[in-house]
């Protein structure tokens, strides 16, 4: 019998499963970023969210000055971003990294010696934030260089995920042993960051075009050459409605790091003060319930929502994003523990929304590398959460001694609400007026 040979019909995926299809096809290195994104996290916030302890009641830095390098040291740890993607474009990404790793295992290691002397454990939290700073933009840019554009959204949702589970879980592991065991810990983090070191050191380099040399050769999306599976996923990615698509000459090309200023800076009001606004209203194992409950949403949901969020126009998600954040403040203003519950869960949804809607926004717009991308982006971050320090304690304090602070939700819930359609107005002047001039 001669012919063309009959081809099996797959049966039909279902909606789970295929929605999930996509966290199952990673190339090896791909999978290793993941795992370093969780392991990473895990490690630095077993340490990092008890700085303040150490430096205070341990090595006796006063208050104010602790107050002042923790500051310094986390926006160095942001800004510093820029540099690492300059450095990512001059060395190379997989170099960047593994530079990035030995400062930073340098650092937790320095930390030994600075259970006893502050000028060492002042030195060694610089070391570990300008590590983090060189790292952070190279790992994004590796993980998606050489991918298709349909196969990003669940490559940094599942990146942010795996970050988002190491720091929900690195202070719970490390709470037993950190003032009992304090030189035990520090020497366990530092081994496990230089055995990460090593493992990047295994990494391929990129190629001259910029992909890593361990991908598949042809295939962008990392499939083997030939692979059925990946002639399926070569399908073209869905056409939005012609009403729905942004219109770029409304939307300047620098929007997404403005809007990442604006999204953090709102966001950090949240992250700095609901500890403060809820012990004192509920109990501290009802907040703890909260930070579990709020950690394992983000966890679970960015990649599950990652495919729905990339299709979003940008104007609608951020509407969607910014009425999430607005709604979750104003529901915190009440103070009643399922008003407080219901808050940190909307909160949580408008970060899922608009962290990575604005990453991937931020990549669509630029023809710069992504490595200066992510570094940009981590620059946004920065500023807004810096203006939010400034702003939010004298805000919070005068709140909280008028014996009103739910007033102080109701202004972040109002910022929300009235700042996304202020700033976008002011850009669009800004530039219909650089068109005019030219």
């Amino acid at each position: 019998m001669t012919g063309t040979p009959l081809r099996r019909r797959k049966r039909p995926q279902s909606p789970a499963r295929s929605r999930l299809a996509p966290f199952t096809e990673f190339t090896g290195p791909q999978y290793f970023l993941l795992a370093g994104s969780f392991l990473i996290p895990l490690g630095s916030f077993a340490v990092l969210p008890f700085m303040s302890v150490l430096l205070h009641e341990r090595l006796g830095m006063g208050l104010g000055a602790v107050g002042v390098v923790l500051a310094v040291a986390s926006f160095v740890q942001f800004s510093g971003g820029v540099v690492g993607a300059a450095l990512a474009e001059r060395i190379g990404l997989q170099r960047t990294m593994l530079l990035a790793l030995v400062i930073r295992t340098a650092g937790f290691a320095a930390f030994l010696p600075g259970l006893s002397r502050p000028v060492w454990a002042v030195a060694a939290l610089f070391l570990v934030s300008c590590g983090a700073a060189l790292y952070l933009p190279a790992n994004k840019a590796y993980l998606i260089t050489g991918v298709a554009e349909v196969r990003r959204p669940p490559l940094l949702s599942a990146s942010s995920s795996a970050l988002n589970a190491g720091i929900a879980l690195g202070p719970i592991a490390a709470a037993p042993f950190v003032l009992t065991a304090s030189a035990g810990l520090f020497t366990a983090v530092t081994v496990l960051f230089g055995l990460i070191t090593a493992g990047h050191a295994l990494l391929p380099k990129e190629t001259a075009a910029g992909d890593p040399a361990g991908d598949p050769a042809g295939d962008p999306v990392g499939h083997p050459v030939g692979d059925p599976a990946g002639e399926e996923e070569q399908r073209p990615a869905p056409q939005l409605p012609a009403d729905e698509k942004p219109v770029a000459t409304d939307s300047p090309p620098f929007l997404p790091f403005a809007i990442t200023v604006l999204s953090v800076y709102v966001f950090m009001f949240f992250q700095h003060y609901l500890a403060l606004y809820a012990v004192g209203r509920t109990s501290t194992l009802f907040y703890g319930l909260v930070l579990a409950l709020y950690a394992l949403l983000l966890v679970v949901t960015q990649p599950l929502l990652s495919d729905w969020i990339a299709r979003l126009p940008y104007p609608r998600a951020l509407r969607i994003g910014f009425t999430a954040l607005a709604t979750g403040m104003a529901a915190l203003a009440l103070g009643h523990p399922a008003a407080i519950l219901g808050g940190a869960l909307l909160i949580c949804l408008g970060e899922v929304v608009l962290f990575l809607k604005n990453d991937l926004e931020a990549l669509s717009r630029s023809d710069r590398s992504p490595a200066v991308v992510f570094g940009r982006q981590r620059l946004a971050a920065g500023i807004g959460a810096f203006a939010s320090g400034i702003a939010g304690g004298e805000a919070y304090a005068w709140a909280e001694g008028s014996g009103h602070a739910g007033l102080f939700w109701v202004a972040v819930a109002a910022q929300c609400a009235l700042l996304p359609p202020l700033l976008l107005r002011t850009l669009r002047r800004s530039q219909g007026r650089t068109r005019n001039l030219s």
